[in-house]
């Protein structure tokens, strides 16, 4: 593994100072996880050096790593503290699970492709974050064995606002979730109370489709 040379510290000050405070990315705590997350482990070694650029990145099996933004856009969304129990929907790379536990009590994550949830696996592992658990399954259908969850993040674009997830909410627990077509979405935040539900549009992004028996089918 490569370490987490000066190089790499200094390209991720730089992300923080010049992607994310300067688009609104406040909460302390988001700022702090993605000062510390070696994202470009999280890539092949031949994208490393693009890594800690303002875009995704190609990681295999048509699946991408979103931009920092979005990662820290969705966090910071999530509102979380420091005891809650988060469900991420598509693990991919893994970097948004890692972000997610250096702030939270413990992340479920779920990833449908075998060899991405090996490759995870075994870097959560190298890494450290043994707050992280894993499941290889459909993540369209969440993991109702360890619900309720404080925090749901679906990190692939869903038809539509998925219920399926909304009921594995905590009272009081939010969701965030690209929903749209298979080409453009939009990033809603849904917030659970004791009467439903309720949500708000954060704007516009772009995710790979959320395939499974609740999303988009795989064809």
């Amino acid at each position: 593994m490569v370490k987490n040379s000066i190089k790499y510290e200094r390209l991720r000050e730089e992300m923080v100072d010049k992607q994310l405070k300067r688009r609104g990315i406040s909460d302390p705590n988001v700022l702090s996880a993605m000062a510390k997350v070696p994202r470009h482990l999280f890539v092949s070694e031949a994208l490393m050096d693009q890594s800690y650029g303002d875009h995704p990145l190609p990681i295999g099996e048509q699946q991408t790593i979103s931009q920092p933004y979005i990662v820290a856009e969705m966090t910071q969304a999530l509102e979380l503290k420091k005891d809650d129990r988060v469900l991420e929907v598509g693990t991919g790379s893994g970097y948004q699970a890692a972000v997610l536990a250096e702030i939270v009590f413990r992340v479920y994550t779920i990833e449908r492709i075998y060899s991405l949830y090996v490759k995870t696996r075994k870097l959560f592992d190298e890494l450290r974050y043994f707050n992280i658990v894993t499941k290889y399954s459909d993540g369209t259908s969440g993991w109702s064995d360890e619900s309720p969850f404080d925090a749901i993040m679906v990190t692939a674009g869903a038809p539509d606002i998925q219920k399926i997830l909304i009921n594995q909410l905590a009272v009081g627990g939010r969701m965030v979730i690209p929903v749209g077509s298979q080409q453009d979405q939009e990033l809603i935040r849904i917030h659970k109370d004791e009467k439903g539900f309720y949500t708000e549009n954060l704007g516009g992004c772009r995710f790979v489709k959320l395939v499974g028996e609740y999303g988009w089918r795989d064809v």
